[in-house]
């Protein structure tokens, strides 16, 4: 068996350490969601259904300490009967590189609709709760949601 020693001269080892240097110099940050992408996202649930406010209750901290773990509970209020019930709750968060975070889809057999989740956020960001009614109505929410790092503004 034999073993090669590979020898590199000491401007090589400069050179790939002033590259490796650079490299870990430029600047990163995550792809995020275009401003009108929830929009966009929005339109294409809600069709042109008029949205409103109101029926949805959204339980979300005002400072989450960790973004990777945020607690999110909700509920839609229906009397989830034949005629009238909740079909779909969908969310949004516009500063994630992918704004549609959850989707939920509800039955007239459902007892409520309403649901405890933990969502990721990668900045801080406003939180768009949208459900679609059995009837057709929409109804919208939302919730800023500071994200910090350790306890230390975001």
């Amino acid at each position: 068996m034999q073993i090669e020693q590979v020898v590199r001269t000491r401007r090589e080892v400069l050179v790939a350490g002033a590259g490796a240097a650079a490299l870990a110099a430029l600047p990163w940050t995550p792809s995020l969601a275009a401003s009108g992408e929830v929009d966009a996202l929005i339109k294409k649930v809600a069709g042109d259904s008029k949205i409103s406010e109101g029926r949805i209750s959204l339980d979300l901290p005002g400072i989450a300490e960790n973004g990777l773990v945020v607690p999110l509970n909700f509920s839609v209020e229906s009397p989830m009967t034949a005629d009238d019930y909740v079909k779909s709750v969908h969310f949004f968060a516009d500063g994630n590189p992918n704004p549609q975070v959850a989707d939920y889809t509800f039955t007239p057999l459902s007892p409520k609709a309403a649901a405890q989740l933990r969502i990721r956020l990668a900045k801080t960001q406003t939180i768009t709760a949208l459900a679609i009614m059995s009837s057709g109505e929409v109804f919208s929410t939302k919730k800023e949601v500071k994200v910090t790092i350790g306890g230390c503004g975001g």
